[in-house]
């Protein structure tokens, strides 16, 4: 009984908001899990080594309740983005736990099997026949203590700020760093003035401290070529990795799950699995969608100092993560224009990498995930 009305809850929630033209739901793929995001709420699932599905979910505030300015196009782009950010990070953290309590029971399990299979013979006896019997020693637990919680929250602000200073250097200072060096290589840019007898550090210096191409808009077209293809590169060589992989599998169920959601059907593994991995609003293609606004707006960029480039380049990423994020809102609308679309195409080719065909087993987490966010939905619009 429980079941069938929590079925008609789900159905109702989802004829309520069939309604609404700009309904977002997504995700994110973890260790043997998905997150699922829904208007007002999350929820993530994961998959434990003894095959069942561990949970959790909460609501989410609505910022742009609070703040209206929030809700304008451009500004949301980049709360959400801060917002999908801090989901994302709880979303690791949990996977990462369930993951490390699996590794524990199992050391625990092997433990134990060693501990029945160890005789000791009793003291004083010359008997090899006559053994103790195997005793089973159960620890009181620790509890967490507060500075624990509060190494895990520091670390998890560390892993963010590195995060965030690899991909600057990655994405932003490298590209552009090598885009200098290629086109005062080719002829394509001044070379600097370096003073006889420069030692090696002033002869780096002077190759990095200032730009003097010939053209800024072939300069700064092939400082955007060069990222998006050190972004390509580094997906590909991830996608070999086995873990990379199964969490790719992951990113397949949750775009099949989604998919199944914004059609209207249920959500079971079998009318998920008809569904494509290929979806508009995927973060693999606003990344790419990125990577094509920031060639446009980089493009007005001319400063002769390599920093200064750097530094304006960072300054405009807010921008162009908002810009970006409203491309690929519209983009997925059925009446959005073709120019939209095509913005979208090479994110949708790239997901054929970092989306992998899911299992009914990986779906059902998926779709246990986004029940669960669905649970915590108003029932009314």
């Amino acid at each position: 009984m429980k079941n069938r009305s929590t079925a008609r809850r789900l159905k109702l929630i989802h004829t309520i908001f069939a309604l609404e033209r700009d309904l977002i739901v997504g995700g994110q793929a973890v260790m043997e899990g998905v997150m699922m995001r829904t208007p007002s709420a999350y929820a993530i699932a994961c998959r434990r080594s003894d095959g069942s599905i561990v949970s959790t979910a909460e609501s989410l505030p609505k910022w742009s309740d609070k703040y209206k300015w929030l809700s304008w196009p451009v500004l949301r782009g980049g709360a959400t983005l801060i917002q999908s950010l801090g989901l994302g990070v709880k979303a690791l953290n949990f996977s990462a736990r369930v993951y490390e309590e699996d590794l524990k029971a199992q050391e625990e399990l092997e433990k134990a099997q060693a501990s029945e299979t160890e005789t000791v013979l009793v003291e004083g006896t010359t008997d090899e026949n006559f053994l103790k019997a195997p005793v089973k020693v159960i620890m009181p637990e620790k509890t967490e203590e507060p500075a624990k919680t509060m190494g895990q929250s520091a670390a998890a602000v560390g892993s963010i700020i590195f995060g965030l200073t690899f991909n600057i250097v990655l994405f932003l200072a490298a590209p552009l760093l090598l885009t200098n060096l290629a086109f005062i290589g080719l002829h394509w840019a001044d070379g600097p003035v370096i003073a006889d007898g420069a030692g090696w550090f002033a002869t780096i210096k002077a190759y990095i401290w200032e730009v003097k191409p010939h053209s800024w808009i072939a300069f700064n077209l092939a400082d955007g070529l060069l990222r998006m293809a050190a972004f390509v590169f580094m997906i590909f060589t991830m996608s070999y990795l086995k873990d990379i992989r199964r969490v790719f599998e992951y990113h397949g169920a949750e775009h099949k799950t989604v998919f199944t959601w914004e059609k209207g059907l249920d959500l079971t593994p079998d009318n998920a699995t008809l569904q494509q991995r290929q979806h508009p609003r995927c973060g693999t293609s606003f990344l790419m969608v990125v990577m094509l606004v920031a060639i446009v707006l980089f493009s007005v960029i001319n400063s002769g100092f390599l920093l200064v480039n750097l530094a304006i380049r960072i300054a405009l990423m807010p921008l162009v993560a908002g810009l970006s994020y409203e491309v690929i809102r519209y983009a997925a609308k059925k009446e959005s224009g073709s120019i939209f679309k095509l913005m979208t195409k090479p994110g949708l080719w790239l997901q054929n990498i970092t989306t992998q065909e899911p299992d009914a087993g990986q779906l059902e987490v998926a779709i246990k995930a986004l029940d669960e966010s669905l649970k915590l939905e108003p029932e009314t619009a």
